[in-house]
């Protein structure tokens, strides 16, 4: 498995799209938005073999998205980035619906490493 198709949902433009960038020259097919609303969307037209979602956006929070996806059925792997707040391995609880978290900034081969184990784990 070494091309797979991964939604990014970042309000960090510059973060997202050299990511895609980035990505893409590893055969990875990216897309990304900046806005929850506009993931959803995005989700209901394509279907994506993973979702990499940001816990704090301004309008629609990581945790509004992951609800409104339960909400819709759509049972794509999530991987939590957050940049702030208390570090990702002193979380208490795994949200639902959450297949592992990451913390900013992100190392590009671990994200893709996590990535494939998630998409494999499904």
């Amino acid at each position: 498995m070494d091309s797979f198709k991964v939604l990014l949902i970042d309000d960090e433009s510059e973060l997202v799209e050299t990511l895609v960038e980035r990505l893409g020259y590893r055969g990875v097919t990216a897309k990304y938005t900046t806005s929850g609303r506009e993931a959803l969307r995005m989700m209901t037209d394509e279907v994506f073999d993973i979702i990499v979602l940001d816990l704090k956006m301004p309008g629609m929070s990581g945790e509004e998205v992951l609800k409104e996806m339960k909400n819709r059925n759509i049972e794509t792997p999530v991987l939590l980035i957050t940049g702030h707040g208390a570090p990702i391995d002193e979380m208490d609880e795994k949200i639902d619906g959450v297949a592992d978290y990451l913390a900013k900034p992100i190392s590009l081969e671990e994200l893709i490493a996590k990535m494939k184990e998630s998409i494999r784990s499904e």
